[in-house]
């Protein structure tokens, strides 16, 4: 990680350039924060925001924030999937940072037994932990989901969904297979959460509705696609 060790040496002064690093991270938009307020068929529990599916479904999806983003970001994005009859669980992940409990997925599955169908999803660098923690618990699930965020790992591409904004051309040329890829145009990295500008991201040329609607219907069709192979 890029901390900023431009802080002086010693325990003390490390500790805080941490926090003071960790402190500074995107707050979730308006317009995410309202989705909560909703309140329909949302719930919060301990570290977990729960987004229930609004019919009885088997399938769930655990998804992990990008780094330093507030969670709440990616209710936009999550509510859609889950009216779509997919639950989705939003883990809170310490100090914003997935890198700091990349194994959140397990206590989940097994905090949600009625579940039986689970993937993992994540973006950014919520993505690349979300993809290690596939690779160590194959098991576990069913596929793996990755917004702006390239496979991390020893999963199989096949079983592997990967969005990414055709402006965001740093995930593309990391990408080394060919399953499962679906790059949208005028797209670019912070727009799969509701955080605003993110540094050193380029301007999006469609809007955050769009690029999150595009995603939605990537997701969709792969799960589907996922649920006839299983």
């Amino acid at each position: 990680m890029d901390f900023p060790w431009v802080c002086l040496a010693g325990r003390g002064n490390s500790d805080r350039c941490f926090f003071w690093y960790v402190s500074d991270y995107y707050p979730a938009e308006d317009a995410a924060l309202e989705v909560m307020e909703e309140g329909n068929g949302i719930s919060v529990q301990d570290n977990l925001t729960i987004l229930s599916a609004p019919d009885a479904a088997d399938t769930a999806i655990v998804f992990y924030p990008g780094a330093k983003v507030e969670a709440e970001a990616y209710l936009p994005l999550l509510d859609q999937i889950r009216q779509g009859g997919v639950t989705c669980i939003l883990v809170h992940m310490p100090f914003h940072m997935a890198i700091f409990d990349a194994n959140a997925a397990e206590e989940v599955i097994s905090q949600f037994p009625e579940y039986q169908n689970w993937y993992v999803a994540g973006h950014s660098m919520g993505g690349a932990m979300a993809s290690q923690f596939a690779s160590e618990h194959p098991d576990q699930v069913e596929g793996l989901i990755l917004l702006g965020a390239y496979l991390y790992g020893d999963y199989p591409a096949e079983n592997t969904l990967t969005v990414y904004g055709s402006l965001n051309q740093s995930v593309e040329d990391h990408i080394q297979y060919t399953e499962n890829i679906v790059e949208i145009e005028g797209g670019n990295h912070a727009q799969f959460g509701n955080y605003g500008p993110q540094k050193g991201d380029l301007p999006a040329t469609i809007s955050s509705e769009e690029q999150q609607a595009q995603t939605v219907e990537a997701i969709e069709s792969f799960l589907e696609e996922m649920g006839e192979k299983g």
